[in-house]
């Protein structure tokens, strides 16, 4: 297995989004980072395109893939490399007729091996399992075992994503346990030290 690698989630709000360019520029100079997900529940489309045109010239030339949460349609048009949903965000099917046959489709799993499964038999780039710990990004209800990563790693190629509440000090068991990314939204952005310290101890953490 390959080692874990971070996911980062933006912020819930982008409301300044020159002053966040800066932050992010800074963190993915940082260190490794695989994946960048504009996660903006509720947002206009206008503010999704504002987002996705101010992130992707910065990400994407650090090679950080930018995945749009939710919005199949506008992942495509605006030239992300990828789209997550959620399991009422429509199907695996759906999503891919949208972004087509070389972007990304990721899918939430919660804590179903069999949701996880189907998705991955279905054609699926990673599955995600969470909320392995207490979250104020989202509402949660599921909270799955570590051995769900493990046994998921031993059977399965397609690669799993840990959520749900991870932070710099909780997550070594879940880097033990398998998981092949950790997505990380205010583990990061509100690390006391700063984001860019946040990435380097998350990194730090993988080896």
């Amino acid at each position: 297995m390959a080692g874990c690698r971070l996911y980062l989630i933006t912020p819930p709000a982008l409301d300044d989004l020159a002053a966040f360019r800066e932050i992010l520029a800074r963190t993915l100079d940082a260190g490794d980072v695989a994946a960048l997900q504009i996660r903006l529940k509720g947002a206009s489309e206008d503010a999704i395109a504002g987002a996705c045109a101010a992130i992707l010239p910065i990400a994407q030339p650090h090679d950080v893939a930018v995945i749009l949460n939710d919005r199949p349609d506008l992942a495509a048009r605006f030239g992300c490399d990828g789209v997550h949903i959620g399991q009422s965000d429509g199907t695996y099917a759906q999503a891919r007729a949208a972004v087509g046959p070389n972007r990304m489709v990721g899918v939430t799993c919660h804590d179903s091996r069999h949701l996880a499964m189907d998705a991955a038999e279905a054609g699926a780039d990673y599955v995600a399992f969470g909320a392995f710990f207490d979250t104020a990004t989202k509402a949660t209800t599921a909270r799955p075992d570590l051995e769900l990563l493990t046994d998921w790693q031993e059977i399965m190629t397609i690669p799993c994503v840990a959520i749900g509440g991870i932070t710099v000090e909780n997550c070594p068991p879940l880097i033990a346990a398998g998981a092949d990314f950790l997505a990380v939204s205010a583990g990061v952005w509100s690390y006391a030290e700063g984001p860019a310290a946040a990435v380097r101890a998350f990194n730090a953490a993988f080896r």
